[in-house]
């Protein structure tokens, strides 16, 4: 309810301050919905229980047992399946509301628990053998497979985190990783991939209408993972860092173009500073601090493009709200 506009009217004298009197009273007395804390709160439950257990299982497993703890894995992660199962709505490739707070969690924990299983087993048996990949690849599959089929959207990120690993644990050597090589230009490319496929269904899955909420999830991902790529590369490859600064601006000026047609100022937000972080890089590199005269011009730079950069971000929130407006 909008007190202001009764107080402007009240004002006006168009409502008499014993009406605007009720209406402040009503107002207060409205109940406030606990729903998102509630999430919250649950969402916590979820990840404690999963941690305390992954503790639980450490400090006692000498008297516990590798079998047993597996079983009892397998069996709560089973039960949290089966309850999901029962409680499913009918499937659709649009938006399926939750039966209630309780399965999304169910879901959730069954599929953290799966991991867990798959994760211990290559720990302690070894199952998989050298091969990483398979590790990442079998919970892929699940978690994929649970997102839509329980209309998921927490589960599609779980999805898309193990997506990253298996490809970047099937496509870079071993070696990179022992070693600790994460400025290979494998996962540099790795990560390009990555980024420009997870925008490519976002837009598919909008596209298509299937699970278009999902889109979102895609997006951001992707978005996030292919603007770092790029940065990444111009500061791995320092030959070609301007050839891969006008690849960033021109993925740069593609996603602003979409946020805007979507209306999104998080995607405008986002894509404006990794922008400004590439251009920030390119002009201090060609600075090339090295006397006082040059740090004080990239001092100038740094508070004047500062400036700038809160300008244009309060312009653009505007415009966006002008739009939705219409």
């Amino acid at each position: 309810m909008n007190i202001q506009l009764f107080e402007k009217l009240s004002g006006e004298g168009l409502v008499s301050p014993g009406s605007l009197q009720k209406v402040k009273a009503a107002e207060g007395k409205r109940l406030f919905s606990l729903h998102w804390e509630l999430k919250t709160i649950l969402y916590l439950g979820v990840l404690l229980l999963s941690g305390g257990l992954g503790i639980l299982i450490y400090k006692n497993i000498d008297t516990i047992g590798h079998q047993a703890i597996l079983f009892a894995i397998a069996a709560l992660c089973l039960g949290c399946f089966y309850y999901a199962q029962k409680h499913k709505p009918h499937f659709s490739w649009n938006k399926v509301l939750s039966p209630n707070s309780l399965f999304d969690y169910s879901v959730l924990l069954g599929c953290l628990l799966f991991v867990t299983f798959i994760s211990y087993m290559q720990a302690q048996y070894n199952v998989f053998g050298t091969r990483y990949g398979l590790a990442a690849f079998f919970p892929m599959v699940l978690l994929s497979f649970s997102a839509y089929y329980f209309d998921h959207i927490g589960v599609l990120s779980l999805a898309i985190t193990n997506f990253a690993a298996w490809l970047g644990v099937s496509i870079t050597p071993y070696h990179i990783f022992s070693q600790n090589d994460f400025s290979s230009d494998r996962l540099i490319y790795t990560g390009l991939f990555l980024g420009v496929f997870l925008i490519a269904a976002g837009l598919f899955s909008t596209k298509k209408n299937i699970k278009q909420h999902f889109a979102f999830t895609y997006h951001n991902f992707g978005t996030n993972i292919l603007f770092i790529s790029l940065i990444s590369a111009m500061v791995v490859f320092e030959r070609m860092y301007l050839l891969w600064f006008l690849l960033l601006a021109g993925v740069a000026y593609a996603i602003y173009t979409m946020a805007l047609k979507n209306r999104s100022f998080y995607f405008l937000l986002i894509t404006i500073l990794y922008a400004y972080v590439g251009l920030t890089y390119v002009v201090l590199r060609s600075l090339f601090i090295q006397d006082l005269d040059t740090i004080t011009l990239a001092l100038f730079y740094l508070v004047g493009s500062g400036v700038g950069l809160v300008v244009l971000l309060v312009h653009l929130n505007k415009k966006v709200k002008q739009h939705d407006s219409l």
